[in-house]
């Protein structure tokens, strides 16, 4: 399994439209060198677990209603259909080595005992849903370098690799399962409910991107006010349905001039910029060059 840079694009039913590794083998190793990619993705979310560590630069992680920094040399976990999000803070890009597997990967069969005493409470709704790796600690330390050394170990693609990968998992499973609380802090009802409502308008978003949305069309589809959908979209995930809508197309739009050879314009319509002016304007904000430029970058690789 070779290494290769992760997208965040999501399928019509918001999870993401990535097939992390394959079904005899279900993990995938991603190298990500985001230093000229803007915003790297919108809020996602995905069935598989996600260990990350931070190579270069420092970054703002928000996920489960927490929002906390790691820098290099340090990372985090997240859990199973967990909300989140990841930004630059430096203002100069970052790197990141990622993890995303799924939990039968270690835990195997539903009625073993890896998935019984250890898998379990990492899937349970009462276990955190994002961890952070600070190296300070140690147990934290060797969870670090249980990411590294799965990740290290895709990348070399050494004969038995996969055992490597597996038996470097099973220890970040062990020492997270170890160490973490066994009653953390329950989200409240009302947070539980603005997510849910959270995921319904970003599906329903990922399939009418294309046509004229706005922020009362997207409340109606979970049936809420528009006041209340802006509440929801401000607690949850600190932004407004609006300007997710906008990353949203911009990443559509940076996807198909990469891969197809669409006019700019076209590819303006068919993401639902109706002005070239405002979808030139939006891309050059959000990904730091023109959609030309965009491109034509990558393309040439520079």
């Amino acid at each position: 399994m070779a290494l290769v840079s992760c997208g965040c694009a999501a399928d019509p039913h918001g999870w993401e439209l990535i097939d992390h590794g394959t079904a005899l083998f279900p993990v995938a190793c991603y190298r990500d060198d985001l230093y000229l990619e803007g915003v790297p993705c919108p809020w996602h979310w995905h069935d598989e677990l996600e260990a990350v560590v931070v190579s270069q630069g420092e970054v703002e992680v928000a996920a489960g209603g927490e929002t906390f920094t790691v820098s290099a040399g340090d990372g985090f976990f997240i859990g199973s259909r967990v909300l989140h999000n990841i930004r630059d803070l430096g203002g100069g890009g970052f790197r990141l080595r990622s993890v995303v597997f799924h939990p039968r990967l270690v835990g195997g069969s539903v009625d073993s005992v890896f998935w019984q005493e250890y898998l379990l409470p990492l899937l349970s709704p009462r276990a955190p849903a994002c961890v952070r790796l600070d190296r300070r600690v140690p147990w934290r330390r060797e969870s670090l370098e249980a990411i590294e050394s799965a990740w290290h170990s895709a990348e070399r693609e050494m004969p038995g690799f996969v055992f490597q990968v597996r038996a470097a998992l099973s220890e970040l499973v062990f020492q997270l399962v170890t160490h973490l609380p066994v009653e953390p802090r329950l989200p409240s009802e009302k947070a539980l409910r603005d997510e849910e409502r959270i995921k319904a308008m970003m599906r329903f978003m990922q399939a009418h991107y294309t046509r004229e949305l706005t922020v009362a069309y997207i409340a109606a589809s979970v049936s809420i006010s528009p006041s209340e959908c802006l509440r929801c979209f401000h607690a949850t995930i600190g932004t407004t349905p609006i300007q997710y809508l906008r990353q949203l197309r911009v990443q559509k739009a940076a996807e198909l001039l990469a891969d197809t050879d669409w006019k700019v314009s076209d590819i303006a319509e068919r993401c639902g910029f109706r002005e070239m002016s405002y979808f030139t304007k939006t891309f050059r904000e959000l990904k730091g060059c023109t959609p030309s430029a965009y491109r034509e970058r990558k393309r040439t690789g520079r």
